[in-house]
């Protein structure tokens, strides 16, 4: 031991530091190593706004197409009468034969709602609509057989299921034919779940393509602050310290990235709003875009911080501890 402290370890107080103080300690130390780096990007500013812009541009893509495939849900609106069945009764059913099937199949489970029109009734709405009527008139008997209209539940409405209620509808001694638009029906199913498969391809893709992007930059940000690493290692600084605020720099470019992308999104949506409204007006539609709530908001914030983080992990992992004093 030196001369010069020679007896200083007899005297020295070691301080004993609380669990309070040492959890005070930590949080402290992590909100100034994250505003830290907030200042490191705020130095930087032109290369870190390309960053974010790229992390944003990439989550905005995506994230309409999200917003677009929810909302489709609007236009197809109808898309439940494309699974309602037809049933078209024999004639010889009475109306107390009429009355039993309707209760019956109003218990069944797959069922949501049935519309009894009667034979008269539908003559009378295809004079009026058809044009036909002094004709109609001279004919000795309604043509037209009894119909009931049967709405299955939502859980029901695919194609498997409204196919296999149909089968079990043309089972009851009342039904003469059972008709169900199952091509159409399965066309709209096919395709919505080709847009699904569409957005969640172009979605990894590009998450992937961030994540790479921000890996290389934070490399070349931890390349840049070697002989700065080197000398915290050789006063005894852990791996875990000097990666901290590289990490908090990926936290930065997904956050900031998240809201530029929230932004984006709204301005697009809001640009082709008047497209969309003149497209419905066509079909005599009402159609207001939603969902760009507080939960889509937090969805893509999150999606973009994970982003960030990762691409962070990938090089601050390898690169900080390949840096070691020689």
């Amino acid at each position: 031991m030196s001369i010069l402290f020679k007896g200083r370890v007899q005297g020295a107080q070691i301080a004993q530091i609380s669990a309070a103080q040492r959890i005070v300690m930590f949080f402290v130390s992590h909100v100034r190593q994250a505003l830290g780096s907030l200042g490191e990007l705020w130095r930087s500013r032109t290369s870190s706004f390309m960053t974010i812009g790229v992390l944003g541009l990439s989550i905005t893509l995506p994230s309409t197409l999200y917003v677009m495939v929810k909302n489709a849900e609007q236009v197809s609106s109808g898309w439940e009468q494309a699974s309602q069945i037809s049933l078209f009764l024999k004639e010889d059913a009475s109306k107390s034969d009429v009355d039993q099937l309707l209760k019956r199949i109003q218990l069944w489970p797959e069922v949501d709602t049935i519309e009894f029109i009667s034979a008269d009734k539908a003559l009378d709405e295809f004079k009026q609509l058809s044009g036909f009527g002094d004709a109609i008139t001279y004919l000795d008997e309604n043509p037209l057989p009894n119909v009931v209209l049967v709405t299955p539940t939502s859980r029901h409405a695919g194609p498997t299921a409204a196919r296999l209620l149909l089968e079990k509808l043309k089972g009851e001694r009342e039904v003469d034919i059972g008709k169900l638009d199952i091509e159409w029906l399965e066309r709209l199913h096919g395709l919505l779940n080709v847009v699904k498969e569409l957005v969640t391809v172009i979605a990894l893709l590009l998450f992937l393509a961030v994540v790479l992007i921000i890996g290389n930059t934070i490399r070349l940000n931890i390349l840049s602050k070697k002989d700065e690493i080197l000398v915290m290692k050789l006063v005894g600084a852990t791996d875990a310290f000097i990666q901290r605020p590289f990490m908090y720099t990926g936290f930065w470019y997904g956050f900031l990235g998240g809201v530029l992308a929230w932004f984006a999104v709204t301005i697009l949506l809001w640009w082709m709003s008047s497209s969309i409204k003149t497209v419905s007006a066509l079909y005599q539609k009402n159609f207001d875009i939603t969902g760009l709530n507080f939960s889509t908001f937090m969805l893509m914030l999150a999606v973009s911080i994970f982003l960030g983080l990762s691409g962070s992990l990938l090089s601050v992992r390898r690169h900080v501890r390949e840096i070691e004093p020689k």
